[in-house]
């Protein structure tokens, strides 16, 4: 039996900002049970739901040296879904309203803290892992301190680290001075071939340098980010940690989300039902969002943060031109202020054709996924990406640009061979996304035999953590030397 300590920021049920809680929350329960004892760790924030810090069950407390002063480290845990989680406790640095505020240099102490005492507590748990597995820059100084705390004993020599780059853009920089004090690491580290990069220091750099293994959450992606244009700054150092740098795509939930047991939904399907049971839920959806209601009309999907990243400066391009088509577009989230005020403009100008909720609801997106056609993701670069797993799983085809895990995941309709499971484009140009939409619509209004036959190879795909679990199986046995 080999032990595994999953290090995140976030993680569901417990706090969610974006993809990475995904992950955390759901990869370690695909683990075989019978070789690894996994678990996971992750800072007590006061903005957690009351009903989970109720649950939190105190295990013990110390006092660690970090930023030149003697900070309380409490420790909770809670067992869910078989899964042991332990919550690092300091009111100090775990008290705001979101789990990052807007101060970067205190994103840096905090998570700072939090690295350190993810090794801390590990002989006062009594869980010493074969294997910690970090995830982006918040949890990079774990590799670094554990190099360091080797000098302090036998107990952390032997200890393998692996890092997980979700999303490379984000890497925690700061000055090194600053850093360094935060830290009490000695000067040693930061020179540039380790945790300093272009003069400052880099808490994910210092992961990658350090981690055993580095994996990101996509094939593509990993070739991707050896390159100046998706590098962020740190293309050299991917290019050479080429012999440990793999990528997994992430899988998917496929209990959260299953349209044959989803209660969130008005009409549940399956594969066999879909033809008949998938348009109730599109009226369903017209109605509740003030949409025309037309059971023939193609509506298209954007769940998503309204980012450059996401593509929505292309969207913004040719939006009136869309608008023309006869299609309905409904979209979930919120963003930069430009993007969500686009979509309010073009709700009013459209109404009845364009829904604009600009806010974040699980309930809505769910019905979103079940209720549109097509789902449109153009993003500039997108690591792995799971809104189009979920589309797939409910038979809405995505409309992606080909990059990162979109590339991976999303098959092209090929009309002549008859295959794929959705649409995609290769260039990041507006008109060549609005080409592609057009093309898609054409197959939905002139060819439904074949637009019913890409749904159902979408809805058969398997993206579902159990192939992502095995990846990450093997990937351990090389480090661990199973």
């Amino acid at each position: 039996m080999k032990n595994v300590l999953f290090a995140s920021s976030e993680c569901v049920p417990f706090i969610k900002t974006g993809g990475l809680a995904d992950v955390v929350g759901s990869l370690p329960k695909y683990f075989n049970k019978k070789k690894y004892d996994t678990r996971v760790v992750l800072p007590k924030y006061s903005c957690m739901k009351q009903e989970w810090k109720e649950k939190l069950e105190y295990v013990d407390h110390f006092y660690m040296d970090i930023a030149g002063q003697n900070q309380y480290v409490g420790i909770l845990k809670y067992v869910y879904d078989k899964i042991t989680f332990y919550f690092i406790d300091n009111e100090h640095y775990f008290s705001g309203f979101a789990p990052y505020d807007g101060d970067p240099k205190w994103n840096i102490e905090k998570f700072a803290f939090f690295s350190k005492a993810v090794l801390s507590i590990l002989p006062v748990i009594g869980f010493r892992p074969d294997l910690i597995h970090c995830n982006d820059w918040q949890t990079g100084l774990i590799p670094v301190y554990l190099d360091n705390f080797r000098y302090m004993g036998e107990y952390y020599r032997g200890i393998k680290t692996t890092i997980t780059i979700h999303n490379l853009k984000f890497q925690g920089v700061w000055d090194t001075k600053t850093v360094r004090e935060i830290t009490g690491l000695p000067e040693y580290y930061f020179v540039p071939d380790k945790m300093e990069a272009y003069r400052d220091a880099n808490l994910l750099k210092g992961g990658i340098v350090y981690a055993d293994k580095v994996t990101t959450v996509s094939q593509t992606y990993a070739e991707e980010i050896k390159t100046p244009f998706y590098g962020e700054g740190l293309d050299g150092l991917m290019s050479a940690r080429t012999n440990d740098l793999c990528g997994i795509v992430n899988g998917l939930d496929y209990e959260e989300y299953a349209p044959f047991s989803d209660n969130k939904i008005a009409k549940k399907f399956t594969v066999d039902t879909f033809r008949k049971n998938k348009v109730a839920n599109k009226l369903a959806l017209q109605e509740e969002l003030g949409l025309n209601k037309d059971a023939h009309v193609m509506m298209i999907g954007i769940v998503s943060r309204l980012t450059d990243q996401k593509g929505f400066d292309l969207i913004d391009y040719v939006m009136d031109e869309l608008c023309q088509d006869a299609v309905q577009i409904v979209a979930l989230g919120t963003g930069e202020v430009k993007y969500e005020n686009m979509f309010r403009h073009f709700a009013w100008k459209y109404a009845g054709k364009v829904s604009a909720n600009i806010y974040y609801s699980d309930e809505l997106s769910h019905k979103i996924y079940a209720s549109c056609d097509a789902f449109l993701m153009p993003s500039l670069f997108e690591p792995c990406g799971l809104s189009q797993l979920m589309s797939l799983r409910y038979g809405t085809l995505p409309i992606v640009r080909e990059t990162g895990g979109l590339k991976d995941t999303v098959e092209p309709y090929n009309e002549y061979e008859k295959t794929g499971t959705g649409f995609s484009f290769a260039n990041y140009n507006a008109h060549e996304m609005l080409n592609t939409i057009r093309y898609a619509e054409h197959i939905f209004y002139d060819k439904k035999r074949d637009w019913n036959k890409i749904v159902e190879r979408a809805m058969m795909k398997d993206f579902s953590w159990k192939n992502s679990a095995r990846q990450y199986e093997e990937l351990y046995k090389s480090l661990l030397g199973e």
